[in-house]
């Protein structure tokens, strides 16, 4: 009796720890066996690796419902749940991992110089480490290709655009007023320095559906999401001084750097050509707050700057120069928050705020603008998977503009309110490694036209080789007059291009080439009839255009020990039939040939580094009323070589020296001519050339921190 209940038990038993075997094969998307790969069932120790034909074969003593887990690295994990008992002779397909560090990106039209990005052109420090570009992050990117070189205005001239057509954002919000104000044959920089932010994406055309009111060209700027650690700078320079400090908290930080800028002295020692009453004095501050949350990061970045210069200029028309004289206050202020909002959806939100006030006094006339504009955005984005993300947002542009105007006994008013209203969306989709899509659409609605513009923008990626990809990209762009014009006339509509862009990129061991072809086809660009913008002028907008051409761009820094350098090039084809045009023609800005070369070696011996950059651009178009041709000139070609040189003096203290155009080329940027011909029926002309031919600069940066081993040629 006892024994027969004692059988019965220990079959029961049996029974509950029956071995289950767990069989089957793990291939890729074409069909070839997966060696390594591990097979598990989920909270248990049983499980095995693939072999030489993928296979995989276990057992287990687990029953009902499991989990089997399989994964391997650089493919998706892959999961199936069921009875145990069904996992018999499976056949398990694992698909690559799209997000894997070999995988395709969409590179068309789109410079990266951010050291977390997959690749990048550039890297932050480049920045400030490029000869000509003396600290300031756009005279970095004028050694790219797809710009054009406008040596007396410091803007960003992109694929046959005007400096007005790139916009420039902060943590994804606008900048109203990126530029220090400057006078004529002067050429101006960016506000902000380029030691708070440590990303940049410079996209000279096909860019995302987020980003409006740019007809050529994007600029991203990040600031820092965490300094590092607490730390003084401090500078002393050739044109003034420099005070920085961070602090550190567990969850917050905080940013200032203030800076004073008086040429005086400076111009005591190298004069230039003008006729100075008081040369620039700038003083300028910037601070950024950032406190870290539970799900997400929020910032707050701030700056102001005001600006002081008077000059007498020189005018081929009048016999003695004409005063010029301007005060311009600029405050700008940017909140952004970024973070999770949990189940694979994210949140970008922020404001933006610019006061600027501009007074201009000259020897007839006295100008004073005041601007208010905003920015508000926010954006959703959610991850169905690593192979579908999906963006939406809206946005707000505010813009209030007032000018006073004063000449002889006229005083006059202008000005305008413009509210724009955006939404965008946009899905990518990566297919495989191999092959990636973005997809989006955007649509702004101007209060000032009362027209909704619609916006299709699309850009592929096809990797076709380890190292090698294809991007195309297509897009509309719209963007509002400028405030020259919508001052004195609001009939008028949005001006449009359209972008196609093929490019080609490799990358490999530090090495970097990039091939893109352009056309770009404007339209609704704005004409009037007299010289320049003004209230009696006729406005339209019956202007167009076409833009196309190739860049180039070239960068090693590993087959030379100690070496790094990088080589662009840009071949420009653009006509324009807009502003007071008589004919489609090639604007005065637009340079047919761009060529930079930037060079940096590091001399271990001397703790120093060393840069050059030679700049080269074809000749500029200009009338010549002596002639029947319509911009139908050309200037001689543009040539500068610049030096640097850093020096380590100890591990925190470095001297730094520079020389702009050291060869010193006597560059022309174009002509003035005579109103009136002379007696012999000719128009006099002078050459417009830089007020100096030769720019010199020396620093000492002092870094204070308790890491001793933090030094400034970081931030050189």
């Amino acid at each position: 009796m006892y024994k027969s209940i004692t059988l019965i038990i220990l079959f029961l038993i049996s029974l509950g720890n029956a071995q289950t075997n767990i069989t089957g094969q793990v291939l890729n998307s074409k069909n070839q066996p997966i060696i390594g790969a591990n097979v598990y069932l989920e909270g248990t120790y049983d499980g095995a690796t693939t072999d030489k034909a993928g296979r995989f074969n276990f057992s287990s003593e687990e029953g009902a419902i499991q989990t089997l887990i399989i994964s391997f690295l650089s493919f998706e994990t892959k999961t199936i749940t069921d009875n145990v008992s069904k996992f018999k002779n499976l056949q398990i397909r694992l698909r690559e991992d799209v997000e894997s560090l070999n995988a395709v990106i969409i590179s068309a039209g789109t410079f990266e110089a951010n050291d977390n990005s997959k690749v990048s052109v550039l890297n932050a420090l480049d920045v400030v480490t490029t000869a000509s570009a003396l600290g300031d992050f756009v005279g970095a990117l004028h050694t790219l290709p797809g710009t054009s070189n406008v040596a007396e205005d410091g803007r960003l001239f992109v694929r046959g655009g005007s400096a007005d057509e790139t916009q420039i954002f902060i943590d994804g919000i606008r900048v109203f007023t990126p530029f220090s104000p400057s006078t004529s044959n002067t050429p101006t920089r960016g506000r902000y320095s380029p030691f708070l932010f440590d990303g940049i994406t410079f996209s000279t055309g096909g860019y995302s559906a987020e980003y409006g009111q740019a007809l050529s060209s994007v600029l991203l700027l990040n600031t820092i999401d965490e300094p590092n650690q607490e730390k003084t700078d401090i500078g002393i320079m050739s044109l003034g001084a420099s005070f920085g400090n961070t602090q550190k908290w567990e969850k917050t930080s905080l940013s200032f750097k203030a800076s004073y800028v008086n040429l005086s002295p400076y111009l005591s020692v190298f004069k230039d050509k003008n006729d100075w009453k008081t040369p620039f004095i700038v003083a300028q501050g910037e601070t950024v707050f950032r406190q870290k949350l539970n799900q997400g990061i929020f910032k707050f970045y701030a700056a102001f700057d005001a600006t002081k210069l008077e000059l007498n200029q020189e005018d081929i028309n009048y016999d003695e120069a004409i005063n010029f004289k301007l005060n311009n206050h600029n405050f700008y202020i940017n909140t952004s928050y970024k973070g999770s909002l949990g189940n694979s959806w994210s949140i970008l939100s922020g404001v933006s705020y610019t006061y600027a006030k501009d007074k201009i006094g000259g020897e007839f006339q006295r100008i004073e603008d005041t601007e208010n504009s905003a920015h508000l955005k926010l954006k959703l984005k959610k991850r169905f998977s690593s192979r579908l993300k999906l963006s939406f947002g809206v946005e707000q542009f505010i813009t209030d503009f007032k000018e006073n105007f004063t000449e002889d006994f006229i005083n006059e008013t202008y000005g305008f309110n413009n509210n724009i209203t955006a939404g965008f969306t946009e899905g990518d989709i990566l297919f495989s490694k191999k092959l990636a899509l973005k997809i989006g659409l955007r649509a702004d609605y101007s209060a000032i036209f009362k027209t909704i513009d619609v916006a299709p923008r699309a850009a592929f990626a096809y990797k076709s080789s380890k190292n090698g990809q294809f991007s195309l990209a297509y897009g509309s762009f719209y963007q509002n007059p400028n405030i020259s014009i919508l001052k004195f006339e609001d009939a008028l509509k949005a001006q449009k291009t359209s972008h196609y862009i093929l490019n080609y990129q490799y990358v490999d061991n530090g090495k970097i080439f990039r091939a893109e072809a352009y056309r770009k086809d404007y339209d609704n660009l704005v004409k009037f009839d007299t010289d320049l913008e003004q209230y009696n002028s006729n406005f339209s907008s019956t202007g167009n255009g076409y833009a196309q051409g190739v860049d180039l761009f070239w960068r090693d820094n590993t087959s030379i020990k100690a070496i790094d350098y990088w080589v662009s090039y840009s071949y420009l084809d653009t006509e324009r039939n807009y502003r007071n045009f008589e004919t489609s023609a090639q604007p005065n800005y637009a340079t047919n040939h761009n060529l930079s070369v930037v060079g940096k070696y590091w001399i271990d011996k001397w703790k120093s580094q060393v840069g050059l950059s030679y700049s080269f651009s074809s000749g500029r178009p200009y009338t010549n009323p002596n002639t029947n041709s319509y911009l139908g000139e050309q200037t001689k070609s543009f040539n500068s070589l610049s030096l640097n040189w850093s020096y380590l003096i100890d591990q925190q203290k470095i001297l730094y020296i520079s020389v702009d155009n050291v060869l010193g080329f006597k560059n022309i940027n174009g002509y003035q001519y005579a109103d009136t011909p002379n007696l012999n029926g000719h128009f006099d002309r002078r050459a417009l050339t830089p007020a100096a031919d030769q720019f010199f600069f020396v620093g000492f940066f002092w870094t204070i921190s308790k890491d001793g081993n933090e030094n400034q040629l970081d931030n050189l």
